[in-house]
């Protein structure tokens, strides 16, 4: 299938702009930095052209299958990554987010990747919607939790007073901390509307907006504590450390939400329930 061998190849590209992004940090090369950019966005052409052309194939949009599912994670991650960079010149972030773009579509490319019939439940334009915006949101939570990591790390050095020559060329404390803020302004809002909008979907396809399954439990739990982590910052000034941390575990949580549910807690948003 096209769309397994350029998922491939873009996993390729997303391999080697991570590893430019690393040369960067350790050597401050702004070719490397040039280079990764180039290499993420080539990869993300060829991803998006992959979609294309196995939407043609399939007749409805390929986000059905874990093997969809991870592959149109790695393309949200690395697209919100390119815009984030084109506006914040946070070349540094690569470094600790191509790499998890790279995880997700090597994993994929394991999977079988057959073309199935689409499941009745499945074939609703609430569905597309739902997952488009929660995969985004997801990304854009990735992004805050690269952040997030290079902000500890970052403070752990501060407090022992001998900063090494890579922790020199992170962006400081407060761009860290400003960067983790608007991804959780940019990103709770698309949760949340991904949630109503999955809630609108099962209606049609079970009947019930909400019947508590595992995945609906545990996204309800991940929204949870995201609200409270904008809640905090902006009621009774969150910042730093704490909001760093509470980062790390939401995004951990979005994690568990996307596959340690489908794998260890069988319900009807198992990939193995939605095949046709």
């Amino acid at each position: 299938m096209m769309h397994t061998i350029l998922l491939k190849v873009t996993a390729l590209f997303y391999l080697v702009g991570a590893l430019a992004y690393l040369h960067f940090v350790f050597t401050l090369n702004e070719r490397s930095a040039k280079l990764g950019r180039m290499l993420l966005l080539i990869g993300a052409i060829l991803h998006g052209a992959g979609f294309v052309a196995r939407y043609f194939v399939a007749g409805y949009t390929p986000i059905t299958s874990l093997f969809e599912s991870l592959s149109f994670s790695a393309f949200a991650i690395v697209c919100v990554f390119l815009a984030f960079e084109l506006r914040y010149h946070l070349r540094v972030l690569g470094a600790f987010v191509a790499p998890l773009a790279f995880a997700f579509s090597i994993s994929a490319a394991f999977l079988p990747g057959e073309v199935r019939a689409l499941a009745p439940a499945l074939n609703s334009y609430w569905l597309p919607v739902h997952v488009i915006l929660l995969f985004f949101g997801n990304a854009v939570f990735a992004v805050a939790f690269g952040a997030a990591i290079m902000y500890l790390l970052m403070e752990k050095e501060l407090k022992r007073k001998k900063l090494g020559a890579i922790f020199k060329r992170l962006p400081s404390l407060d761009v860290l901390d400003d960067i983790n803020y608007r991804c959780l302004t940019i990103g709770f809002p698309l949760l949340t509307l991904g949630i109503i909008t999955g809630s609108i979907w099962a209606e049609y396809a079970w009947g019930s907006y909400w019947s508590w399954d595992p995945k609906e439990v545990w996204s309800l739990i991940t929204w949870l504590l995201y609200a409270a982590l904008l809640h905090g910052r902006m009621t009774v000034g969150w910042r730093g450390r704490k909001a760093a941390i509470l980062a790390i575990v939401g995004f951990c949580a979005i994690l568990f939400t996307f596959l340690g549910v489908n794998l260890l807690l069988p319900g009807l948003h198992t990939y193995t329930n939605l095949s046709g």
